[in-house]
């Protein structure tokens, strides 16, 4: 039989390793991996997965891809009835009779849980090798009747063969994020994620995982991102892990990570401040809410404290880049409180704030209990909420408003400078001023149209002239040393509209070939001539008697001068 596994990526760059660990499993049956993403036509999809003429196929299912995938379904069933079609992952293992009935007569079977023996006893079957009541872990309809086989043992993780070497994947290893888990499960129970569901946590083996890592490196992995929901749940394992990865990553590997951070030691740590390269590792930290009576509701335990103590002591030390989360929406936590969750997250100053929304995923608690605080979400994927007794819409489309801004102008580094005056000096809280722009954003449609990088710092001033007039001139001033900061070479043009008359800048720049002390001894060691500052060079008038002055290096990066003069010899000043 001719066995296709396929999946919808939210992008290219990501992988499915479900899917590779069903056909490392399955190792007896050969078996094609077809990957494509959401935004691909879906009739594409279906005439390629046609192409290969499939006796068995097998979708895996998550939020971002059950509507795209049931579309292929259905389509792929209208030209191939005969088709066995299978249907696993954690999108479709809870509320399996809700799935068997919406998809009668499109789908076979639904694998429910963990899938590598399902997939195979079934495997086993549709060859003739074992009967159906022989397969564990599946459900379907028979005579209109939901049948569910339940899973009778959890796989011994350290018996797993490896997903990672298959010989068509290798050339696509550096394009793309790899991911690797070294563990499944979570000791914590937090309401709102599938992961509280499992009971305990499950190791592979540690040191044929150092030797996974290891090949994926060597045929050039340079994203490497551990899906574990804890990683650093056992500090011993965490710091061999680390240290391991230290030790030996090749130059350019990345590893991303997901950690707890009020349970990380401040030892390990200290430990990574002083041994870990700049830029190895990545680490994301859900923080969700700082609301105590709120994480309470969702039997989520945490220490903002130690939480922070962690941070800090990350960012302090300049070699990890951190991505924060928090959920709008979770019980009990109206707009006033999740706008100081929002500030007190903010003033960590992560390398990157996820603001994300509320999904009422199948099968977790705080779906079950969705009543008990007047919860109303969508009826299908991805299940966002869209009010609650606490918030309501109108809450909603405000801190979407903020989500928005946020996104462009803190987790993009657009303009570093500029924002952190703006959220500490001009407006009362960082939250004030994203949500003020924000709402200023969506007022004048511009969520609705493209934007280059010129529009991002045009539309932040039209802003400022409107809502902190005052603070204009040396926040244009801050713009426009990011702006410079930012661009790898000379701009061809400023955002910045400029007088016609700009003989300032030509007797600056004599005087700058003739005095170049005047910028500084810095800038002054790079004894350019005239012909070099012309090319190389952006001069600008900063605040006041300011002058910014950024050079642009045929290699290198940029530097940015900034110095005052203030002269008769100049007209203008």
């Amino acid at each position: 039989m001719k066995i296709v596994l396929s999946t919808l990526n939210a992008k290219y760059i990501h992988t499915n390793l479900a899917i590779r660990y069903l056909k490392s499993y399955s190792k007896n049956y050969p078996i094609e991996l077809k990957e494509y993403t959401i935004k691909d036509p879906l009739i594409n999809i279906v005439s390629d997965l046609y192409s290969g003429k499939p006796d068995i196929l097998g979708f895996s299912c998550y939020i971002w891809n059950i509507e795209e995938t049931i579309q292929v379904i259905e389509m792929f069933r209208k030209i191939s009835p005969d088709t066995k079609i299978i249907i696993g992952g954690p999108e479709v293992s809870y509320d399996v009779p809700y799935w068997l009935k919406r998809l009668d007569g499109k789908i076979d079977y639904i694998a429910v849980g963990e899938g590598e023996e399902t997939f195979n006893q079934l495997l086993e079957h549709l060859h003739g090798k074992l009967t159906l009541d022989e397969v564990n872990g599946i459900a379907y309809l028979k005579e209109g009747k939901v049948k569910v086989h339940p899973q009778t043992n959890k796989i011994n993780l350290k018996e797993l063969p490896s997903p990672f070497r298959f010989e068509e994947d290798l050339p696509h290893l550096s394009k793309r994020i790899t991911y690797v888990e070294t563990s499944r499960g979570c000791p914590f129970q937090c309401q709102f994620c599938l992961s509280s569901i499992e009971v305990g946590v499950r190791y592979f083996d540690r040191e044929a995982m150092k030797e996974e890592i290891r090949f994926l490196m060597n045929n050039g992995a340079k994203i490497i991102k551990f899906v574990d929901r804890t990683f650093n749940i056992s500090r011993s394992y965490a710091l061999e892990m680390f240290d391991f990865l230290i030790k030996e990553h090749l130059p350019g590997t990345v590893f991303q990570f997901e950690i707890t951070a009020d349970i990380m030691r401040p030892e390990v740590i200290q430990y990574l401040n002083d041994h870990a390269p700049t830029g190895l590792f990545r680490f994301e930290i859900g923080v969700q809410s700082t609301n105590d009576e709120t994480n309470e509701l969702v039997k989520r335990k945490q220490n903002f404290e130690k939480l922070k103590r962690t941070v800090t002591m990350v960012r302090d030390g300049g070699k990890i880049d951190q991505h924060l989360d928090l959920i709008a929406g979770l019980p009990e936590e109206d707009y006033d409180s999740f706008k100081k969750t929002f500030n007190d997250v903010f003033a960590m100053k992560p390398e990157e704030l996820q603001l994300g929304f509320l999904k009422m995923l199948r099968g977790t608690g705080l779906r079950i209990n969705a009543a008990s605080h007047d919860y109303v979400y969508m009826d299908h994927a991805p299940y966002e909420i869209l009010k609650n007794n606490c918030l309501s819409f109108d809450d909603m489309i405000r801190i979407k408003h903020v989500e928005d801004v946020l996104e462009k102008y803190w987790n993009d580094h657009r303009m570093d400078e500029t924002i952190h005056y703006l959220t500490s000096e001009v407006f009362d809280t960082p939250f004030d001023f994203f949500q003020d722009f924000g709402t200023f954003w969506d007022r004048q449609g511009w969520a609705r149209i493209g934007h280059q990088l010129e529009d991002l710092f045009i539309r932040l001033h039209t802003f400022l002239k409107t809502a902190k007039p005052d603070a204009v001139p040396y926040t244009e001033h801050l713009m426009k040393k990011d702006y410079l900061m930012n661009q790898k070479q000379k701009p061809r043009k400023a955002w910045w509209s400029k007088p016609e008359n700009e003989d300032w800048q030509k007797e600056l720049y004599g005087l700058l070939t003739d005095q170049p002390s005047i910028a500084g001894s810095a800038f002054e060691q790079l004894s350019l001539n005239q012909k070099e500052l012309h090319k190389h060079t952006v001069l600008e008038k900063g605040f006041n008697h300011q002058y910014l002055l950024a050079y642009y290096p045929p290699q290198g990066t940029v530097m940015i001068f900034e110095f005052e003069y203030n002269t008769s010899k100049l007209k203008t000043i």
